[in-house]
């Protein structure tokens, strides 16, 4: 009767022990993840427009990854990668930038407005922009190169001296 109950405390110690050591490597290693980062299932090369379907979203869980990184596919779809990106390895912001809104040497138009009134011309921008960009065109008409604000429809808002 006494080796039976010897045997049962020693099974529930066994058990408690087990039980504990779980939990104590359960507990870190849950602490690990740290959100989700944005890897591309394939290479991605500079220039290239980035889509959905090479990307995919993977927990983190190495402490010691450096921010910065994109942290969802809505962050990162429709970017233009500036160098080239490696499968399985997050993908730094500062890797992408936003489409142009304009090319260099396109047409675009010039719009000039004070108060009510209302100047528009065509022009050739003189690099490549984005929307909100400064940027410098060259009117078409008079050869006059302007500074204007890149507009989301593609329009150039000239800015008065």
């Amino acid at each position: 009767m006494r080796f039976r109950r010897m045997k049962r405390h020693l099974a529930q110690a066994v058990v408690a022990l087990t039980v504990a050591a779980a939990l104590s490597w359960a507990a870190p290693h849950a602490a690990l993840a740290q959100g989700f980062a944005v890897v591309p299932t394939q290479t991605i090369y500079p220039g290239e427009t980035v889509s959905a379907t090479q990307l995919e979203e993977v927990a983190v869980t190495n402490p010691n990854i450096a921010g910065g990184y994109a942290q969802s596919i809505a962050e990162v779809e429709g970017m233009i990668s500036k160098r080239t990106l490696l499968p399985g390895r997050t993908i730094p912001v500062a890797s992408l930038r936003p489409p142009y809104a304009i090319n260099r040497g396109a047409n675009v138009r010039l719009t000039f407005t004070l108060g009510n009134m209302t100047i528009s011309a065509s022009g050739t921008p003189l690099a490549d922009a984005s929307v909100g960009d400064v940027i410098k065109v060259r009117n078409l008409d008079s050869g006059v190169i302007v500074t204007g604000t890149v507009l989301a429809d593609g329009t150039v808002q000239v800015m008065a001296k």
